[in-house]
């Protein structure tokens, strides 16, 4: 809102803030995924588990877990490794004029996003299996 109002009403322009936006936004979303999965918030597509017994829906869940989403997340965080150090190593800063100066910091939220879909997803199969 604080750009919106600066750029529109008073013709300032502040790149920095508009970064920490984005930066806030990119906390926001990768921090939740673990929240919005524990909270059956995520997209699923179910024609066939809406109705499904709850053996069936355990089944599912756990193939899903084991067989997709560890292995995704042991994905990113493998690949997520190089592209993180690589922007601490040069301790990256914004291309922009006036941006900030600790884009390898926001890089660093990406290990976020499989820590805490992790810990989601082993949650899960620790309530579907006790």
């Amino acid at each position: 809102m604080i750009v919106v109002i600066g750029r529109y009403f008073f013709g300032i322009g502040r790149v920095d803030i508009q970064e920490l936006a984005l930066y806030v936004h990119a906390l926001i979303f990768l921090g939740c995924a673990g929240w919005a999965y524990s909270a059956d918030e995520h997209v699923r597509v179910d024609i066939f588990y809406r109705n499904a017994s709850s053996e069936y829906k355990k089944a599912v869940n756990t193939f899903g877990i084991i067989f997709f989403l560890l292995p995704m997340i042991g994905v990113l965080g493998y690949y997520a490794t190089d592209f993180v150090s690589a922007s601490w190593s040069v301790q990256e800063i914004s291309t922009e004029p006036g941006g900030l100066k600790i884009v390898y910091i926001q890089k660093s939220f990406i290990f976020l996003f499989p820590l805490v879909l992790g810990l989601a997803g082993i949650r899960e199969l620790y309530r579907l299996w006790k």
